[in-house]
């Protein structure tokens, strides 16, 4: 406890507790790390069993998920700086795409895919368990929508605040989305068989037309 009247003076550039406490810098880092590892913990729990079954597609795209946490927590304070900057416009464009494919495919998917609670694999989650195969709709043009949906989500949030290194974890991200569909694809040929090889002439991974 200091004598009455002695006031303790820190340094010029170094902030006190309160200050940093209210801070929106350090306010906006507090929250990027609790969205980070409170979405982490989700992630893992939700994958708990395909991360005990390496090589499964499950196992991939739980890096996927990791990936594109850290991304959006990077990317947090930038979310909604220079809204009307070309490379938020391309954002924006990307995220609606990435929101429209994962609501038109979750859809499709509930709706015409059959539900099966009975398939054995238990690195499958609710959604994946179909008995019946879907090429209608969205998934007449790509296999993969919901995939092709956090491709897009990674890119755009890369566009928020466009860096090297963001540059290097969209693309880290888009290869482990690539490996988890062809893991996927060959489980899926496992289990619908010819009718599942035929649909895969006709139709494309994540982006109709291209790839």
């Amino acid at each position: 406890m200091l004598p009455k009247g002695l006031h303790l003076r820190l340094p010029r550039g170094i902030m006190s507790l309160p200050q940093i406490l209210t801070s929106k810098a350090t306010n906006m880092q507090l929250i990027s790390w609790a969205v980070l590892l409170l979405g982490s913990a989700g992630v893992i729990f939700i994958s708990r069993k395909s991360l005990l079954r390496p090589g499964s597609h499950g196992f991939y795209r739980f890096f996927a998920w990791e990936i594109l946490l850290v991304l959006f927590a990077r990317n947090l304070n930038d979310w909604f700086r220079d809204a009307l900057a070309s490379h938020q416009l391309v954002s924006w464009l990307l995220l609606v795409i990435s929101l429209v494919l994962v609501i038109m495919g979750v859809r499709l998917l509930r709706d015409r895919g059959r539900q099966d609670a009975e398939r054995s694999d238990p690195a499958l989650l609710g959604l994946e368990k179909t008995a019946q195969l879907v090429t209608g709709g969205l998934y007449r043009y790509i296999r993969h929508p919901m995939y092709s949906s956090l491709l897009f989500l990674g890119w755009g949030m890369f566009f928020k605040s466009p860096s090297w290194i963001d540059a290097g974890l969209a693309l880290a991200c888009s290869l482990f989305l690539a490996a988890t569909a062809r893991v996927e694809e060959r489980e899926n040929l496992g289990y619908f068989g010819e009718a599942y090889a035929a649909y895969m002439r006709h139709s494309k991974r994540f982006i109709p037309f291209v790839y």
